[in-house]
C-alpha cells in the first residue's frame, strides 16, 4: 500500500514538473508538415531532445543550438531542428531537462482543419442570418439580426431606409465597414486565385444556396451582395463608408441589437475600394454566375467613371458616430481600383491610371500594410496579371521591389528567435499583419521561386499557433492554450464557456504586453481583416 501511495505521489509530482517544464518548449502546436522544416524554441538551458513516438519510443534525437538573447523579450533561448523527421505521425518533443510536450502531429494536411475553420468564421460572423454550427462538441448559434438596415439621415434622407442587410459584422462589434470590407475581400479573394486547387479540396460546411458557386466564393458572395447595397441609390457611384448604430452597443447578442444603424456619408477612399471588390467580384464570379458578374462590372464601372471624374481625396468624417472610423487617404485606394478594372476589362485607360500612380510611389511594395494602405494589392494584381499591354519598366520595378520585400521578410524573420516577420515591431492588430506578410512571400515565391519564401510563410504559421513568447495560439479554439476570452460581442454575450471557434486575435502593442482580456480590444479583438490575412497564410499549405 506504502508502495502504491508512494508511487502516485511520483506520478502527481511528475505530471506538475511536466506541466511547468512543457512551458518553456514554444512551438506550432498545431503540427508540422511532412516535407518542411520543423522547429521549436526552448526558453531554459538545454542541450539534447528527443522525438518519441506515442509508444514512447525515441526515433529522431538532436543537439539544440544556441543560447541566443532577444532584448525586446529578454530571453535567452536554445533551437531544436528536428525537420528530417519526415514520417507521419503523432510525436512528443522531450527535451532533457526541461520536459516534454503534449503529442503533435506531422502530416501533409497538418493545418488543414485549422484552414477549415478559420474560413468558417466568416459565415460564424454573417450578418441578417441565422448562424449555427457544432466545435468540438459545443454547440455555437446566432439568430437573425439587423433585418432594419439601414436608414438614410446621414446621406439626405431623413427617415428614409432601404435595404442594407447582409455581409459580415466586422470585428469584435456588429459594424459593417466599406474600407475594411475591401482588403478582407481583395486578400479573400487572392487566396481563390493563388491556390484554388487546395481550397476546393476542403469541406467548408457552409450552408449553399447557389450549387453553381464553390462554397469558398459563395461566401465571399454573402459580404459582395450587402457591398453592393453601400452604392447610394442616385446613380451618382458614390459609395457610404460605413453603415452602423452611431455607438457601439453593449455585450449582447447580435438579434438583441435593435438600435437604428445608418448609412453614412461617402468617402473616395471607400468609393475607390468599392470599384476594386466589384471589379474582382466580376472576374472570380464570372465562371459560376455571369449574371451577378455583369451586375458587379456594372457597379464598378458606374463608382470608376466618378472617380475619374472627381479626382480629389474626400475624407470621411465621424460627426456623430463614436463607431470605427477606417479613415484614410485614397491614393492607395484609387491605384487598387484602376489594377483591378484593368485585369477584369483590359480597359486602357484603367491600365495608365494604374502605372501613372504606380510611379508616383515609385513601385513601392510595402512590408507591413492593412487597410490604410492597400496599394500591394495593386501592385500584386499588376505584377501577376498575364494581360498583355503592361510598360515593361513598370512590370521589372514591381518584381524587384516585391522580391526585396520578400528578401527584408526572410532577414527579420530570421533575426526573431520567434520567426516574427515584423520583428521588433508591435501594434493593434498586429498578428494580422504577420499573417498578411505571407501574401508578399508567396507573391515573390510565384515570381521566383525561393526555399526561403516558403520557409518563412510557415513560420509566420508556427509563430501565430504557438511559436511565441507566450507558448500559446493566438487562434480561438485551435492549438495550444488559445486566447479564451476576445475582445467579440458573441463570445462575451452567449452562455458558452468557450469562445467562437478560429479567430485571430490582435496582439500585443510590446513584446510582452498581449493580455487575453475580453476588455482590451487593442490587444484582443478579432476583426475581418485579420482573419482573411490569416486563411491566405493557412490557404498556401492546404493539402
Amino acid at each position: 500500500m506504502l508502495k502504491q501511495i508512494t508511487f502516485i505521489i511520483a506520478t502527481f509530482t511528475s505530471i506538475l514538473s511536466l506541466t511547468a517544464q512543457s512551458k518553456n518548449i514554444h512551438l506550432n502546436s498545431l503540427g508540422f508538415l511532412t516535407d518542411f522544416e520543423k522547429t521549436a524554441i526552448i526558453s531554459k538551458p538545454s542541450e539534447t531532445f528527443h522525438i518519441l513516438n506515442t509508444d514512447g519510443e525515441v526515433v529522431f534525437t538532436g543537439e539544440t543550438t544556441g543560447p541566443t538573447y532577444q532584448k525586446d523579450i529578454d530571453q535567452k533561448v536554445w533551437n531544436v531542428n528536428f525537420s528530417k523527421l519526415n514520417t507521419p505521425g503523432q510525436y512528443i518533443l522531450e527535451v532533457d531537462g526541461v520536459g516534454k510536450t503534449t503529442p503533435f502531429t506531422i502530416a501533409s494536411d497538418a493545418f488543414n482543419f485549422a484552414a477549415k475553420t478559420s474560413i468558417r468564421g466568416f459565415y460564424l460572423w454573417r450578418c441578417g442570418a441565422e448562424v449555427k454550427g457544432t466545435f468540438k462538441g459545443r454547440n455555437y448559434y446566432q439568430n437573425i439580426c439587423h433585418l432594419e438596415d439601414g436608414y438614410e439621415d446621414y446621406i439626405g434622407n431623413k427617415g428614409g431606409k432601404r435595404d442594407g442587410t447582409g455581409g459580415w459584422h466586422d470585428a469584435g462589434d456588429y459594424g459593417k465597414y466599406t474600407v475594411n470590407a475591401a482588403i478582407t475581400v481583395g486578400m479573400l479573394f487572392m487566396a481563390w486565385d493563388h491556390f484554388r486547387s487546395k481550397i476546393e479540396k476542403l469541406d467548408l460546411e457552409i450552408p449553399r444556396s447557389n450549387s453553381n458557386l464553390p462554397a469558398f466564393l459563395e461566401e465571399i458572395k454573402w459580404e459582395t451582395d450587402w457591398v453592393l447595397k453601400m452604392q447610394y441609390p442616385d446613380g451618382s457611384g458614390r459609395v457610404s463608408h460605413k453603415l452602423t448604430r452611431v455607438n457601439f452597443s453593449p455585450f449582447i447578442m447580435p438579434d438583441k441589437d435593435h438600435e437604428k444603424r445608418y448609412f453614412t456619408q461617402w468617402s473616395s477612399a471607400a468609393t475607390a475600394d468599392f470599384v476594386a471588390m466589384m471589379a474582382m467580384a466580376a472576374r472570380y464570379f464570372q465562371p459560376y454566375d455571369p449574371i451577378y458578374a455583369q451586375q458587379c462590372l456594372d457597379a464598378a464601372w458606374l463608382s470608376y467613371k466618378f472617380l475619374r471624374n472627381n479626382p480629389e481625396d474626400k475624407g470621411f468624417v465621424q460627426g456623430d458616430f463614436q463607431t470605427g472610423g477606417y479613415q484614410t487617404t485614397d491614393s492607395d485606394d484609387r491605384l487598387w481600383a484602376a489594377a483591378e478594372m484593368w485585369e477584369t476589362t483590359g480597359d486602357i485607360v484603367a491600365l495608365k491610371d494604374f502605372e501613372k500612380r504606380a510611379k508616383e510611389l515609385d513601385f513601392k511594395v510595402e512590408e507591413n500594410w492593412d487597410w490604410g494602405n492597400v496599394s500591394n494589392l495593386g501592385m500584386f494584381t499588376y505584377v501577376l496579371s498575364s494581360r498583355k499591354g503592361k510598360t515593361a519598366k513598370v512590370q521589372k520595378s514591381i518584381i524587384r521591389n516585391t522580391i526585396e520585400s520578400a528578401d527584408k521578410l526572410v532577414e527579420i524573420a530570421d533575426s526573431d528567435v520567434y520567426d516574427r516577420t515584423l520583428g521588433e515591431t508591435y501594434f493593434w492588430g498586429c498578428n494580422g499583419a504577420v499573417a498578411r506578410q505571407s501574401i508578399n512571400l508567396q507573391v515573390a515565391n510565384r515570381l521566383k521561386p525561393k526555399e526561403d519564401y516558403t520557409t518563412t510563410s510557415i513560420g509566420i504559421l508556427d509563430h501565430l499557433f504557438g511559436k511565441n513568447y507566450y507558448n500559446r495560439s493566438y487562434v480561438t479554439g485551435l492549438g495550444k492554450n488559445p486566447p479564451m476570452h476576445p475582445h467579440d460581442r458573441r463570445s462575451g454575450a452567449d452562455a458558452i464557456k468557450e469562445p467562437w471557434p478560429g479567430y485571430l486575435v490582435g496582439g500585443g502593442h510590446s513584446a510582452t504586453d498581449w493580455v487575453d482580456d475580453q476588455e482590451s480590444y487593442s490587444h484582443n479583438e478579432i476583426a475581418i481583416n485579420w482573419q482573411a490575412a490569416l486563411v491566405y497564410a493557412l490557404a498556401g499549405f492546404i493539402e
